[in-house]
């Protein structure tokens, strides 16, 4: 019994089948660009809802092409749905991990955890997302450094979205000054020096707390917080001159770790240590 019965393909098949496929390429290349510029930018969506829409329009392309291109041909589905299936079942041992981060990029594309443009962390390595393919993800880090992520690290991995659902983002700066200070006065500089941040969010608010006493600092932490984390560096840098510049005008000392030193025991070094001098002895009133 034959599975795939003859199909008689002519000339004028083949060349229709050639067209059909270069109109595919050509629609795969440029109509999702088009219908984004025309509809979807006019829609209420954000660019990661415009990209993942594109991509599986691009897909659809590509599997309606491939299908018309075949039936013209004369390679209906009915005559090769065993081979198709003998082929599926074959590559799904031999390439899994393919056809794994091909699933991925389709569950990343519908549920979207991940969007172009988001800032994530993954295996260690914090950048944007910058392209979302079939089988990989592409992240450049803050280096310019491109990395390239299977599909499937995103589904069965922990990942940090800083910018998925909320783009605000708070900043935590450790601050110790010295026992003598004025804690009063210590908070208050703190409190004025996030409000004359212009960058700083008055909503949520600012906070300063007194952590801890530590060895030698009474710790402090400023928290404040920031619209994305595009600033995060920046803010960062400036909180941290401010602070030192205002302390030092008020006079409050940032403390540093000090450590007293007590030595119980110094067998070993008498050879180093200077001698003691002998004092002479007194003379009695008789001796000369």
């Amino acid at each position: 019994i034959d599975i795939i019965p003859e199909v008689s393909i002519t000339l004028a098949d083949l060349g229709l089948a050639l067209v059909v496929l270069i109109a595919t390429w050509a629609s795969f290349r440029n109509v999702p660009g088009l219908v984004e510029i025309v509809v979807l930018q006019r829609l209420p969506l954000d660019s990661g809802s415009r990209y993942a829409l594109s991509t599986v329009m691009r897909y659809l392309i590509a599997i309606i092409g491939v299908l018309v291109a075949a039936a013209t041909m004369g390679l209906a589905w009915s005559n090769v749905q065993w081979l198709a299936a003998a082929l599926t079942f074959g590559l799904a041992f031999g390439l899994q991990e393919i056809f794994a981060n091909f699933v991925s990029g389709l569950i990343i594309l519908a549920e979207r955890p991940v969007r172009m443009g988001d800032t994530v962390t993954v295996s260690n390595v914090t950048g944007t997302v910058t392209r979302i393919r079939m089988r990989a993800t592409t992240i450049t880090d803050w280096e310019r450094k491109e990395l390239i992520i299977p599909n499937k690290t995103f589904i069965t991995s922990d990942v940090i979205n800083w910018t998925l659902s909320d783009t605000t983002l708070r900043i935590t700066i450790p601050v110790g000054v010295s026992y003598e200070a004025d804690i009063d006065k210590v908070e208050k500089l703190l409190y004025k020096i996030a409000g004359k941040n212009k960058v700083v969010l008055e909503d949520p608010k600012p906070q300063v707390l007194f952590k801890s006493f530590g060895d030698s600092t009474l710790d402090y932490e400023l928290r404040v917080y920031i619209p994305s984390i595009e600033h995060l560096v920046s803010i960062r840098h400036e909180m941290h001159t401010t602070i030192i510049k205002e302390f030092r005008k008020a006079g409050i000392e940032i403390a540093f770790p000090q450590r007293d030193l007590h030595v119980r025991s110094i067998e070993g070094l008498e050879a180093f240590m200077p001698k003691k001098s002998e004092k002479p002895e007194k003379q009695g009133p008789d001796e000369e």
